[in-house]
């Protein structure tokens, strides 16, 4: 990923092309379903699009994305939570996409892929939001809190 620094220049369509697939893959690390991701994605975009106007640098480009990719995955949540309270569905089973050509590897990573997506799944949205921005992304513990709107623990 290409470095903030000279994102001030950048027009939104700039952003969107070159922040594309960071969005994606933040929204794909929060649901674990690809199809969730990509509607996750597009409200995200569609909401930074509206707040384009009123951002005005003080953080990086990918730091108010992530914070905007992260709320429109947990407003997702809360949709389909009342979507569910009314229909009382069943659980669904989230396949998570095959990145490797190697059948043998691809084996072995889909079931590191399965184990880590099924620990997610059990954290509660903040801790998921959590552990995706640090562990998952590689934020910094400060960039992680900024995105998250909270405060950095420190010891």
């Amino acid at each position: 990923m290409a470095a903030d620094s000279d994102t001030a220049t950048l027009d939104f369509t700039q952003i969107v092309e070159r922040y594309t697939d960071f969005v994606y893959n933040t929204a794909l690390r929060m649901t674990g379903d690809p199809h969730q991701a990509e509607d996750a994605a597009q409200d995200a975009f569609i909401a930074a699009y509206k707040a384009y106007p009123r951002f005005r640098g003080e953080s990086q480009v990918s730091t108010w994305l992530y914070r905007i990719t992260v709320n429109a995955v947990l407003m997702q949540r809360r949709k389909e939570r009342k979507s569910r309270e009314l229909v009382q569905g069943g659980v669904e089973e989230r396949e998570i996409p095959d990145w490797s050509d190697n059948p043998e590897r691809a084996t072995l990573d889909k079931e590191v892929q399965d184990a880590v997506q099924a620990g997610l799944a059990t954290l509660p949205d903040a801790m998921r939001m959590a552990v995706v921005l640090r562990d998952v992304q590689g934020l910094s513990g400060e960039e992680a809190a900024e995105a998250m709107g909270i405060p950095r623990w420190r010891r």
